[in-house]
């Protein structure tokens, strides 16, 4: 796929710098904080950065999601990831995978760097639980981690030295601790790895048995940063926070590499100090002024359901500029439950940056300010997620004949641009069908994403996946919309979990099945159970005339 459209002057590639920090900042633009970066990898990045804001601090880890822990400057943090490079770079050849395995903290990043100044590929990864075998398919995690194993065939694992003991590696596999690795690093070869080179394999969320490695290069992840950049407004002032998991696509191209790029301060926690307790998400964005923190909709509206009114009394959330709603559908219910809950706080619903995403197009496909009462007339719940820019183009396709739809009419959308990767990890016929998809009159080549959505004055609305539609008589329904009739005619569902889904085939097409979190006092008297269940049948046959095969109240 072409990347060579639409580059904005200052994305194009230029002559890699040499080893030395000076020429790299001579060639680069102004190092203030807030400027955009020119360059060709995330290694000039670091190094830019390290050159014109070497004492700055890059990162800092808040232990519990409350307390200073350990803070790292872009000078500090380019000697790291030299240090780990040159150790890297004498045992394990430029493009091979590392696996990244490492608890929440710091060490993760320097990781992520080193290997990108070894120009080997990294590959980020849940660490399994302590006292597990790698080889032990027990859980989940395990497995998925075995199966990240097998794909990426990695000649490394890069983790901490303490974890060491803990695990079980194939045999032949090496190990390093990275945080054994002392700072010096004479013999460190610049890899000068360009737009086109692999920066990180990102692997989907998809099934546990065969995740999918997504390819991002250099190129991409410079082409959405610069987008998320322009996007956010970044100034002097700009300050993130970030407890999204870092080997997720959101926690470390928006959590971890778009602080980098913009030169400002991050202040990150681990996702189990925010699932504890929520308010310390805000309480870090109030405490440090942060401008810019994101998340997907369902931490929005535990934040709404969670965080008791003494904890919102403390909070000041006026300088939080740009709120990222992402990863998930985003709900109008969650911003509007969240704007009111938190104007007290100095909240702005303009804030908010409903947003369009996935890891096959590196992260960030659309975003932009939120305006309530711009709803569209064919779908009022839907949300828009903004119109596409610096390069990226959207099209609507009927996904059953690759016919582009007309404007308004749903279909899957389909993503062009300088962000999208360059395909999955050794996955060849996958890649034609994902990667290469054109439509009849011979547009193309897109990247099919699998959601639904559609297109109003330019801008997109997402409503729903392609796998989830749910076919009855010829007739497409999607989940969200069932889910959300049942949910707003029964007043006692409020809050409680709604989910419509296909639970075999008959003769007209899907058997629906929708089950239904009440009150469980409800469960226990005469009658009310069976009126819970006529009333749900009821509510979807009157809006979206289907009938529905079987009612779970749980």
């Amino acid at each position: 796929m072409s990347n060579q459209h639409a580059f904005p002057n200052y994305l194009r590639p230029r002559r890699q710098a040499d080893a030395s920090n000076a020429p790299v900042a001579a060639a680069l633009r102004d190092g203030a904080r807030g400027k955009a970066f020119v360059g060709a990898s995330l290694v000039e990045l670091l190094r830019f950065r390290a050159a014109a804001q070497p004492e700055s601090c890059a990162y800092t880890f808040l232990e519990d999601g409350e307390r200073q822990g350990t803070s790292i400057t872009y000078a500090e943090l380019e000697r790291r990831a030299r240090a780990i490079a040159a150790f890297l770079q004498l045992r394990i050849r430029p493009g091979s995978r590392a696996l990244l395995l490492y608890p929440p903290g710091l060490d993760f990043i320097s990781a992520f760097f080193g290997c990108l100044f070894a120009n080997v590929i990294a590959v980020p990864a849940f660490p399994p639980g302590g006292g597990r075998s790698v080889s032990r398919s027990g859980s989940q995690r395990l497995e998925r981690l075995a199966a990240i194993s097998r794909d990426s065939d990695p000649s490394a694992v890069l983790t901490m030295g303490e974890t060491i003991g803990r695990l079980s590696f194939s045999p032949g596999l090496e190990v390093i601790a990275s945080d054994e690795i002392t700072d010096s690093a004479p013999d460190w070869r610049d890899p000068a790895p360009d737009r086109s080179t692999i920066a990180f394999l990102q692997y989907t969320s998809g099934s546990t048995a065969s995740p999918k490695g997504v390819m991002v290069t250099h190129g991409n992840l410079l082409h959405n940063l610069a987008y998320a950049f322009h996007l956010a407004e970044t100034d002097e002032s700009t300050v993130s926070v970030s407890w999204l998991p870092v080997v997720h696509d959101m926690g470390l191209i928006e959590g971890v590499l778009q602080p980098l790029y913009s030169g400002c301060p991050a202040y990150l926690m681990s996702p189990a100090a925010f699932l504890q307790r929520p308010a310390r998400w805000l309480r870090a964005i109030s405490q440090y002024r942060a401008t810019r923190s994101g998340a997907p909709n369902f931490a929005y509206d535990l934040c709404v359901r969670k965080i008791a009114k003494a904890d919102r009394d403390t909070l000041d959330l006026s300088a939080w500029r740009a709120a990222y709603n992402g990863a998930e559908p985003v709900r109008r219910e969650t911003l509007d439950a969240f704007a009111r809950t938190f104007a007290g706080c100095g909240f702005q619903p303009s804030s908010f940056r409903p947003s369009f995403g996935l890891a096959e197009s590196t992260l960030l496909v659309t975003s932009d300010r939120w305006h309530p009462s711009e709803a569209s007339p064919e779908k009022p719940e839907a949300v828009s997620c903004g119109r596409p820019s610096f390069g990226t183009r959207l099209l609507i396709v009927d996904p059953a004949n690759a016919h582009p739809c007309r404007a308004g009419d749903t279909g899957e959308i389909w993503v062009a641009g300088p962000s999208v990767a360059r395909g999955y990890w050794n996955q060849a016929a996958q890649n034609t069908r994902t990667f290469n998809a054109y439509s009849v009159d011979g547009q193309g080549p897109f990247l099919r994403t699998g959601d639904l959505g559609f297109i109003r004055h330019g801008e997109l609305y997402v409503t729903g996946r392609l796998k989830d539609v749910l076919i009855v008589r010829g007739v497409k329904h999607y989940p969200q919309d069932l889910e959300r009739t049942v949910a707003d005619r029964l007043d006692p569902l409020t809050g409680g979990v709604v989910a419509a889904f296909a639970i075999g085939r008959g003769t007209s097409g899907d058997l629906i099945g929708i089950a239904a979190e009440i009150d469980r006092r409800e469960l226990d008297l005469d009658g009310a159970s069976s009126a819970r269940i006529a009333d749900i049948r009821a509510a979807v046959a009157e809006a979206h005339g289907v009938q529905i095969h079987a009612v779970f109240l749980v």
